[in-house]
């Protein structure tokens, strides 16, 4: 377990500290920056390029980050097996950002409250991720907050199947994550990964933590 994690494991408060210092600076005004994909350097070219980036829509996710007395985790939700696109994965409390939407933030939290109930008084939101592409054409926006006092959720059975936590230190631990690969026509495509117990964490979502996980360590 490296520095970060252990300190995190061991219940210090510096956790908090130190996830302000990795996103300060962070703001949803343009230009945003791109996740690091580890993208073959044609695509990242492209998938960097305004044209191309103005064709995606925009979302928004929270990264919701509990402070709790033996130490602090993350809330991720199970997708119902209702929905049309990447269902029974595991994901954020989020999703495509609505007109009346003010900025990402207004996104994540409205998503949050209608998915899983999580009231957006109790966020205090602590700054950005990088803007990460999916596969579906949209650009999210990772807004990371913490929660002091967790709520009874009320789950939307629609959307989420699931509710369930992982602790931080965990998330910040390199060591956690696997690089793996899958094919798309001629293009091999790099992904991460993440084992909890049941859990497989892959995809956008693992490659969203794993720039949390960069962010916190690079310091």
């Amino acid at each position: 377990m490296n520095d970060s994690a252990d300190r995190i494991a061991h219940g210090e408060r510096g956790w908090e500290q130190r996830l302000r210092e990795a996103l300060a600076g962070s703001t949803d005004v343009e230009p945003r920056p791109m996740s690091r994909l580890d993208l073959p350097l044609r695509m990242h070219q492209l998938i960097s390029s305004s044209e191309w980036l103005a064709t995606l829509r925009r979302a928004a996710v929270l990264v919701p980050v509990v402070d709790r007395a033996e130490g602090p985790s993350v809330v991720l939700t199970v997708r119902s097996e209702q929905l049309r696109n990447h269902k029974g994965q595991i994901s954020f409390p989020g999703g495509r950002r609505d007109d009346d939407d003010v900025d990402a933030v207004d996104t994540a939290l409205r998503e949050a409250e209608e998915e899983i109930g999580l009231p957006r008084q109790q966020v205090e939101v602590l700054g950005y991720l990088d803007d990460y592409p999916t596969m579906t054409r949209y650009r999210v926006t990772p807004v990371v907050g913490v929660i002091r006092d967790l709520p009874a959720l009320r789950i939307d059975a629609a959307e989420v199947a699931q509710v369930f936590e992982v602790p931080l230190s965990l998330l910040l631990n390199p060591a956690s994550f696997t690089q793996k690969h899958f094919f798309r026509g001629k293009l091999r495509l790099p992904f991460y990964e993440i084992q909890h117990g049941d859990y497989r964490i892959w995809g956008a979502t693992a490659g969203m933590l794993w720039d949390l996980c960069r962010k916190v360590n690079e310091l």
